[in-house]
């Protein structure tokens, strides 16, 4: 008698899916913390934020400014549309080469944009070029990770996580699945935003987008394919 070895599966190599999708949501605590302290009160990752603010801008509110939200909204849609162009392409092939590039193209596009606010700090055109680039590459990523549909994992929106977390809960009569999942989400997005905070306002924009970019390229170079 003879039994079949065991086959190695490549997509299984490196960090899981979910952890990956923890550091990234870490890393949009950073990206908004950057766009909303530092270039004038404008999400570039959290896009029902931002659409908030423009009612805002557009209701005449101090301190929020309609054209950094519209550039922002516009330069997510772009990039969601090249991630779901990039989707279809890849996305019926192996998960984790669609992952990695993926994520590979945003480490670019924030470390790009971390050279921008090293090079020429508080500059108008700075200020357009750092909302449009990371927006771009947060509707790259938001796309991925929307086809890519790890239950409660979204990496930048928090809303329907805290409502399973509450609905789903012990207290509301249910079971609570997943609740480790999305109170890690909550977490992670929470120090982002805190570490992210912080360094913004010691070290300036350059120094949280440098981070953020090293920290999704070795997110890009460990990642499976797999749950």
């Amino acid at each position: 008698m003879t039994t079949d070895a065991p086959t190695h599966d490549p997509e299984a190599r490196g960090l899981r899916l979910p952890v990956v999708l923890l550091a990234l949501t870490v890393v949009s605590g950073f990206i908004d913390a950057v766009s909303y302290l530092g270039l004038g009160h404008v999400f570039t990752a959290n896009m029902t934020g931002n659409v908030v603010v423009l009612g805002f801008a557009a209701a005449g509110a101090p301190g929020f400014f309609a054209p950094h939200s519209l550039t922002s909204l516009g330069a997510f849609l772009v990039g969601a549309a090249a991630g779901g162009r990039i989707a279809v392409r890849l996305g019926g092939g192996s998960r984790r080469a669609w992952t990695r590039i993926t994520l590979a193209a945003e480490a670019v596009l924030v470390g790009v944009t971390a050279v921008v606010a090293f090079a020429a700090p508080g500059a108008v055109g700075t200020t357009y070029t750092l909302i449009a680039v990371t927006a771009f590459a947060m509707g790259l990523r938001n796309a991925t990770v929307r086809r890519l549909g790890v239950p409660d994992l979204t990496t930048t929106v928090l809303t329907m996580t805290l409502t399973g977390l509450a609905a789903d809960s012990r207290l509301a009569g249910g079971v609570g699945p997943r609740s480790p999942r999305r109170s890690a989400s909550v977490v992670a997005m929470l120090a982002g935003a805190l570490l992210g905070a912080w360094l913004v306002l010691h070290h300036g924009l350059g120094v949280p987008l440098l981070v953020a970019a090293v920290a999704t390229a070795v997110l890009a170079a460990t990642a499976s394919g797999r749950e």
